[in-house]
């Protein structure tokens, strides 16, 4: 089985013969492919042996090789090693919205390119694929929303206004809105909609998996000239919307290693300390989301500002601690 280079290098000789007229020489190939005439022979010989037809006719007593009825295969030259790799690991990436348009659509996509394939490249690009991984399971089921996705997706493209029911997780309750659907926004697992909202008069973010209908309108609208949804999100530390909040974190050297390691926010500055510890200040829309982030690194993470911030967090520890005093205290936990 063909692997890392070997792969890609094999891929460029399919390619490579099917696009020519007249076949081509081992040296023509091995100067292509900057390696020995002996490591093509090898690919040649592994080709072969996993049912590509490939074969060799003598001119001017030289060996040419090419593919039998290459003129009638057509085969997907624009795609390279990487490229094609790309798209499954695209396909993996998107197993969360298994059912619906975008799934489908690059599943069709790669079902296309094997449609023109013999059954020997099929198992070729088998083989490609089982080189990446996208990784876990998806967190959410979005098979369900598939028809709502669609109508979604269909309201953006002709720009109409669509009647929704949501539900607020917030206000636990529905309402009816009228919204003017800008965009679609994969977050962390989960798929926004933002548009301009009637009710709230002002643009908008919706959790997809809690807009209960959905209905496209004949009413058009047109989205501002003025709206960037870059500058929209810029702030915000994930998909939430707030007023601009300067935020200071510390976060102690059992933790800093996995700050330092990835962008969290646009405007992040992070300031290593003698103790091994980081300073992580940003400008953030809003203290709900990144209270939820401090939550998470535990008590390896201290807010220094604001105040509204550390009272808030203060506040949740405080109220996790009840809840297990409180349990132990009633029996409800296993405690020696």
């Amino acid at each position: 089985m063909a692997r890392g280079d070997q792969l890609s290098r094999q891929w460029k000789i399919i390619q490579t013969l099917v696009a020519s007229t007249h076949g081509k020489t081992v040296s023509d190939l091995a100067d292509r492919l900057a390696c020995t005439p002996r490591t093509v022979y090898r690919d040649l010989e592994a080709l072969q042996a996993g049912g590509f037809p490939i074969t060799a006719e003598t001119r001017d007593n030289r060996s040419y090789w090419h593919i039998l009825n290459a003129s009638r295969q057509q085969v997907p030259l624009a795609f390279s090693i990487p490229e094609l790799m790309a798209l499954y690991f695209g396909k993996d990436m998107l197993k969360t919205y298994r059912g619906t348009i975008f799934y489908d659509a690059i599943e069709s996509l790669l079902s296309k390119i094997k449609a023109t394939l013999p059954t020997a490249y099929i198992d070729y690009l088998d083989r490609i694929r089982d080189r990446v991984d996208a990784g876990p399971a998806p967190r959410k089921d979005y098979t369900r929303f598939g028809p709502i996705i669609a109508e979604l997706n269909r309201a953006i493209i002709d720009e109409k206004k669509i009647h929704m029911v949501y539900f607020s997780m917030g206000r636990q309750k529905e309402s009816r809105r009228t919204v003017h659907p800008y965009r679609l926004r994969h977050v962390e697992d989960t798929l926004y909609l933002i548009g301009y909202c009637a009710l709230r008069k002002g643009v908008r973010t919706f959790a997809v998996d809690r807009i209960k209908t959905v209905t496209v309108s004949d009413d058009g609208f047109q989205i501002p000239e003025a709206f960037d949804v870059q500058a929209f999100l810029q702030d915000s530390f994930g998909i939430f919307q707030g007023p601009p909040v300067w935020v200071k974190i510390r976060f102690l050297e059992s933790v800093s290693g996995y700050i330092r390691e990835r962008i969290w926010h646009p405007s992040q500055h992070l300031s290593d300390q003698p103790d091994g510890a980081v300073i992580f200040t940003a400008t953030v829309a809003g203290i709900e989301e990144i209270s939820h982030w401090v939550l998470r690194w535990g008590a390896g993470a201290q807010v220094l500002a604001p105040e509204e911030l550390r009272q808030t967090v203060i506040r949740h520890a405080a109220d996790m601690v009840s809840h297990y005093r409180d349990a132990s205290a009633d029996g409800d936990l296993d405690v020696p």
